[in-house]
């Protein structure tokens, strides 16, 4: 993960590169640092923690320099230590490395470089690259880099400065995004494009195996050999910083957001008319997508769950077969991907490594790649062959809520769409359709009850153990609600199948292990009902998420959230919105770091 920022001009270097790594610090907080060139050598500070605390060490040095790498880290090779904080610097400290990304064979290098005497002080991986390029450079920085590079394997980007050349940082991206920025007598170099483009809105894109050398007045991009030509693109977006408003995190102001970017979602993408949608950005033609006979899924984490429901609705409204699967699981297999094979990956950053791998792995044997995406000119929506975005807006909690329910009315809609191309007839389009567009109000008054949300998980935020179980939708719901309760508040949490808890997981039940139970999808109520009571004999604690008032429910449970009411196909959105809110107090109560939790990075740009 980790977040690489860079730049050289005539601003405060500094400044600037720390402004940078707050708007990267979604992307890591075990550790800061940063490294310039001062009167010919090198100067640098690094810290453990938040930016912030880089931030206030380095006012002491009152440092205004014209040229600056940094990082915000997110831990790989080496504990969190100061001295495994970035940047990292060859024996003689002549140069000095931000990184991002793995160096998959630092160990034989290291071996190597022992052999000729070097001698290593920290664990990490990024060392090695920095002591590898010392050895190489006689003098031409770029030719040293160049050397070097050739002889790393993994996915990383690289940032580095050399003390004798004040006047240029060097960047190499190799399956890891990084990105120039070009503004007037200034440059900049980011992880993400946004965490410049209050400056500059004139970007470059390095592509894999690509090699920039940085000056304030020129970019200049080369492959592992010459010079190249590269397209100068615009990033949208206007650049305003982010705020929290008046919600003590982003994660509760992004769950209350949801009414809005539900709208956002749908604005433009449907025909009441017709009981269809619509998708301006999609460039396949109606045969394209009439000759579908399998879709494939790919995606990680919480747009893993998105995809999975979608898997049931595909198949259910659409009758066409759908796989999912787990990028880092699939990028391993030998995949058969047979004629008629239509793909859908799904990335919330764009920039998650597994699932462009699986990607490409699929586009080399000739599938068609639709993105869903929430970030304008992500390596993923730049490398498929279509993307729709969800129009969520930035989401600054680690733990996703308003992409998640974005991915899902979205692919809501993308499901709906398929359909009406095949069996559905238009009055079957127009009922699903009305019961997409009742999603935002529905999700206002889950919204509504979160003080009764919130009494309920207080009173729960002692037990240190969850289960969260559901039925054909609700299944996927319980996993992403198990995945929040995991991500903000720490406590083991399992999303099951209800049926599946007879099959081994009752052996955990007890009086100390309450189970969320999501029985809004009607045609297996029953059925969830006969579980509940299977838990209930043994004792353990039962909070239901149901959407139809049942007596016999409220005397099984010992709390109900009661939802709106809705389609089967379409509940889990509510129903999820209520897990949200439910992790969200009890990682309150608990004292957790919500926006930043533990361990946890927004994109996951690594293995």
């Amino acid at each position: 993960m980790c977040g690489i920022f860079g730049y050289v001009g005539s601003k405060n270097a500094i400044k600037i590169v720390l402004e940078g790594l707050k708007k990267l610090e979604y992307r890591g907080y075990d550790s800061a640092g940063f490294a310039a060139v001062k009167d010919n050598e090198i100067t640098f500070c690094k810290r453990v923690g938040k930016v912030s605390i880089l931030e206030e060490e380095s006012a002491k040095l009152d440092l205004n320099l014209p040229m600056a790498i940094a990082q915000t880290r997110w831990a790989t090779h080496g504990t969190v230590t100061q001295s495994n904080a970035h940047p990292h610097f060859d024996a003689a400290c002549s140069v000095a490395v931000v990184h991002n990304g793995i160096i998959e064979n630092h160990e034989s290098l290291r071996a190597a470089l022992r052999e000729k005497g070097v001698v290593f002080t920290t664990d990490t991986d990024t060392e090695v690259v920095a002591h590898l390029i010392a050895a190489c450079y006689q003098g031409d920085l770029l030719n040293a880099v160049q050397k070097a590079v050739s002889q790393l394997k993994g996915a990383y980007g690289l940032a580095l400065v050399h003390r004798d050349h004040p006047d240029q940082l060097i960047a190499v991206a190799h399956e890891a995004p990084l990105v120039i920025g070009i503004g007037q007598n200034e440059a900049f170099l980011s992880s993400d494009p946004h965490a410049f483009a209050f400056y500059t809105k004139q970007v470059i894109y390095l592509s894999n195996s690509e090699i920039a050398v940085i000056r304030a007045n020129s970019q200049q991009v080369y492959n592992t050999e010459q010079l190249i030509d590269k397209e100068t693109c615009q990033i949208e977006g206007d650049g305003v910083e982010a705020s929290k408003g008046a919600y003590e995190h982003f994660t509760l102001k992004e769950i209350f957001e949801q009414p809005q970017t539900l709208r956002n979602a749908m604005l433009s993408r449907f025909l009441s008319e017709y009981g269809t949608a619509i998708f301006e950005e999609l460039s396949f033609k109606a045969v394209d997508l009439l000759t579908v006979e399998r879709i494939l899924i790919l995606a990680c984490g919480t747009s893993w769950h998105a995809g999975c429901i979608a898997a049931y609705m595909l198949e259910d409204k659409a009758r066409i077969p759908v796989q999912v699967e787990i990028s880092s699981e699939f990028r391993y297999k030998n995949p058969i991907i047979p004629p008629g094979t239509f793909v859908i990956a799904i990335s919330q950053s764009g920039e998650t490594a597994d699932t462009i791998a699986a990607m490409r792995e699929v586009k080399a044997k000739g599938a068609p790649v639709l993105a869903l995406c929430n970030v304008q000119s992500s390596t993923l929506a730049r490398e498929a062959d279509n993307t729709i975005f969800l129009k969520a807006g930035a989401e600054i909690g680690v733990c996703s809520t308003k992409a998640f329910t974005s991915q899902v009315v979205t692919l809501s809609l993308f499901a709906l769409l398929m359909a009406r191309m095949r069996h559905m007839s238009k009055q079957e389009g127009q009922e699903f359709l009305q019961c997409i567009l009742q999603l935002p109000e529905q999700v206002q008054e889950v919204l509504d009850q979160s003080k009764h949300i919130q009494e309920i998980a207080h009173r729960y935020a002692h037990y240190d153990n969850f289960f969260f179980i559901g039925r054909r939708y609700m299944f996927p719901g319980s996993l992403e609600g198990a995945l929040k309760l995991k991500e903000i508040s720490y406590i083991n949490a399992n999303g099951y199948p209800a049926g599946e808890i007879k099959h081994g997981p009752i052996a955990l039940i007890n009086e100390d292990c309450p189970t969320i139970a999501l029985c809004a999808d009607r045609m297996t109520y029953d059925k969830l009902i006969n579980n509940l009571m299977e838990i209930k004999a043994r004792h353990g604690k039962v909070i239901a998420i149901a959407s139809t008032v049942d007596k016999h429910l409220e005397q099984i449970a010992d709390d109900v959230i009661y939802i709106p009411r809705s389609s089967d196909e379409l509940a889990v959105i509510p129903a999820t919105v209520v897990t949200q809110l439910f992790a969200y107090y009890i990682a309150q109560k608990r004292g957790s770091d919500i926006d930043h939790p533990r361990n946890l990075a927004k994109s996951v740009t690594v293995e």
